[in-house]
């Protein structure tokens, strides 16, 4: 498992768990759609912190908070 496969497993989760949608979270994140896309389609492989700040303050959270599941702390990751 790959760094974005987590970010992509924990922001599906946590879209699902708000019922919102990808388009949703890139409006409220203050994001384009297309960056968003672009992580969830795994094209990014390595998101900038900024970008998962805005993501996390669009889901009304800190980075610390979206950084703090269990798949991301328990993986040991392939090489990008």
């Amino acid at each position: 498992m790959t760094y974005s496969d987590v970010i992509r497993l924990r922001l599906n989760n946590l879209c699902t768990e708000r019922n919102i949608s990808i388009n949703k979270l890139a409006t409220l994140s203050g994001i384009t759609q297309s960056t968003v896309d672009n992580i969830m389609k795994g094209n990014t492989k390595n998101p900038k912190l900024k970008t998962l700040h805005k993501l996390a303050t669009g889901l009304d959270m800190t980075v610390s908070e979206l950084l703090d599941f269990p798949e991301m702390n328990n993986t040991i990751f392939d090489d990008e």
